[in-house]
């Protein structure tokens, strides 16, 4: 028999962050949401009582409403692009690199939303100091940076294993940089993500299963309360659709590590868990990450009181029902309680363990 898998994933460093509102109110729970319509175009015009917020299925009312249209608003929205240097070959960053150039210069340099640049290597990160909407600084940037090379191009389980803990510290990186700061940020990851890594694969023992539950509750804290949507843009021409939706066996909340794995923290899991999308196959990048800035042009501000539960890192899933036909409602699919409520009195706020 096999012996359980080491794992020297940690992202301990995620605690020491200070997320806007976790002092101030621990139970508020703020939603972004995007409605749709058929086509998949935003649909704004909406109101506060076209909105059913279910909690574990359980009808909430809203504290807040907020509709939010265009660029005519208090409320910053920037996009941030990442590099994925860590998952993919020198050749194909090279070949994203240009085609991220002309998005960049389309337009005669005006981006549609304050822009960021960050790349994510085997040796970190590095983001342009601050948001623009000046796309030819940044593609400046752009070409003055070189392609890093892979260091780490180990093949099989043990490459793979490295390959998903520097991208997992590059989130980490990502959030202590951005959980502090105002606004909606939406992240565009452009990268074919990283292996799912199969419990026949890995042998997990119940330390490592805890550990990445542990991690999971994390992120999905961190990334909320930073008001990240995350998109997994997959630049690869082609994709082999045998394996391109496998990310989807893992999207159901954990409510506890007897059954968490590696794919429960994959790139894609995370997108679609924030409210993002996962985009394969396209020879457009451009266009693919126009798909994503569309998320800004109308959406929706919705919070409401959660209450503390009777179990730490309970998880809530949500869901958000129109009373209008031929619409469809996209945000986070749920959240991890940070709170116990002891018998007669709730406890003070706790976070991930």
């Amino acid at each position: 028999m096999n012996k359980p898998w080491p794992i020297w994933i940690a992202l301990t460093g995620l605690l020491c962050l200070t997320a806007p509102g976790q002092t101030t109110n621990p139970h508020q729970i703020v939603l972004d949401v995007v409605v749709t319509d058929k086509a998949g175009k935003p649909v704004p015009g909406l109101q506060e009582q076209d909105f059913t917020l279910l909690d574990n299925k359980k009808p909430q009312k809203l504290t807040s409403f907020r509709a939010v249209e265009g660029s005519n608003t208090d409320l910053p929205v920037k996009l941030i692009l990442v590099i994925d240097e860590i998952n993919e070959s020198f050749v194909n960053v090279s070949a994203e690199r240009e085609r991220i150039g002309k998005f960049l210069q389309a337009d005669g340099g005006k981006l549609p939303l304050p822009t960021t640049l960050m790349v994510a290597s085997d040796s970190g990160t590095s983001a342009s100091a601050a948001a623009t909407q000046d796309g030819n600084a940044l593609f400046a940037q752009l070409t003055s940076e070189k392609t890093a090379i892979r260091t780490n191009s180990q093949a099989g389980a043990y490459g793979a294993m490295d390959r998903i803990t520097l991208s997992l510290r590059a989130i980490q990186q990502l959030l202590q940089k951005e959980a502090a700061q105002p606004g909606r940020k939406l992240v565009v990851w452009i990268s074919p993500g990283w292996s799912l890594l199969s419990s026949q694969e890995m042998n997990l023992g119940n330390d490592a299963r805890q550990k990445i539950f542990n991690t999971i509750v994390e992120l999905s804290y961190y990334l909320r309360e930073s008001r990240i949507t995350l998109y997994n843009v997959d630049p690869s021409r082609t994709v082999d659709t045998r394996t391109a939706f496998l990310y989807q066996s893992f999207l159901k909340g954990q409510n506890n590590s007897k059954q968490t794995e590696f794919g429960h923290v994959a790139l894609q899991v995370l997108a679609e868990q924030t409210g993002g999308r996962v985009l394969l196959s396209s020879n457009d990048l451009g266009a693919e990450i126009n798909k994503c800035i569309s998320d800004a042009q109308a959406f929706y501000v919705l919070s409401f009181q959660a209450a503390p539960p009777d179990e730490v890192n309970a998880y809530h899933a949500i869901e958000v029902k129109l009373d209008k036909p031929g619409l469809s409602a996209r945000t986070r699919t749920g959240y991890y309680s940070l709170t116990v409520k002891p018998k007669g009195a709730d406890s003070p706020a706790r976070k991930p363990r």
